[in-house]
């Protein structure tokens, strides 16, 4: 326990001297801090309930442009869309944060397991893998969801049934690599268990790597939670971006030329998305230097 501690300080220390120097990367920090900070105060900063339709003098506002009182106008049904924008980052946040969760936890598991044991056990997580990757990914959760119930958790069920197979196959890589160097020889020879290799010996040196792709999964994730919202089967009591972007795109704003109600949703997906993916582009530098001088 205490190696893996050292390595999450050392790897902490690393990132911080990296961001004073990486513009780009301090930025998708800031980015990606901002959103969540939306997450946290957004009963505070929303003035109305997402799903609230409002009336003013006996009318119901329905399609009102940008306004100071609806900084981004209102929908068909007279509901704030800058409201539903705010209250759309938790449920989109939610399910980055749980299916990376996942995705570290089962793709760490089964590549250190499938990369130790090289024999039965080995070979059949890795045919395991192979049949994950051979499932294409939205259209598996399409048709999941359509079957289970458009949820939350059944989203985030779904997510992590797949996404976990790249992490897999990387771990395993590297387990292999490290399972065959003189200091987990050394523990071997001791006397040391195969689950104490594995997790004392082992999985602090692939640790920063699981991390780093977890990021990444965490950026598929809040990607795949949008289509399938946008598509319809997202959460119909929770506001998400995608679900604001579905109602959008029944409601034809596009034709009516309503962009103040399908750009802002787009933008912050695009922002979050690309905050995350440039905070794994960085941590990939950190964990391996010799990539930014190729």
């Amino acid at each position: 326990m205490k190696k893996v501690i050292e390595v999450f300080n050392r790897s902490i220390s690393k990132s911080i001297k990296f961001l004073k120097k990486d513009k780009m990367a301090m930025m998708s920090v800031i980015i990606y801090l901002f959103f969540l900070i939306i997450v946290i105060i957004a009963p505070i900063i929303a003035p109305y309930n997402p799903h609230e339709i409002i009336k003013e003098n006996g009318k119901y506002l329905f399609n009102q442009p940008p306004s100071f009182k609806h900084l981004f106008g209102t929908t068909n049904m007279g509901r704030d869309i800058f409201s539903q924008l705010v209250y759309g980052a938790g449920p989109s946040m939610l399910v980055g944060f749980v299916a990376s969760f996942f995705v570290v936890v089962v793709g760490t598991l089964i590549g250190l397991f499938a990369g130790y044991y090289t024999g039965k056990l080995g070979e059949f997580l890795m045919r395991l893998t192979d049949l994950a990757f051979g499932i294409p990914f939205t259209p598996f959760i399409i048709v999941l969801i359509s079957f289970l119930g458009p949820s939350i958790k059944n989203i985030i069920f779904s997510i992590s049934l797949l996404l976990w197979r790249d992490t897999a196959r990387i771990i395993r890589a590297q387990t292999l690599t490290i399972r065959e160097r003189s200091f987990v020889e050394a523990a071997r020879v001791s006397g040391a268990s195969d689950m104490r290799i594995i997790f004392i010996h082992i999985m602090p040196n692939i640790l920063p790597l699981s991390l780093l792709y977890g990021s990444l999964a965490m950026g598929w994730a809040i990607l795949a939670e949008s289509s399938v919202s946008f598509l319809g089967l997202g959460d119909p009591n929770s506001m998400s971006w995608g679900y604001i972007l579905n109602d959008s795109f029944i409601s034809q704003a596009m034709s009516r030329g309503a962009f103040y109600w399908i750009i802002p949703p787009g933008i912050c997906i695009m922002l979050l998305v690309m905050a995350i993916f440039f905070v794994g582009r960085a941590s990939e530098e950190i964990l391996f230097p010799k990539l930014k001088q190729q």
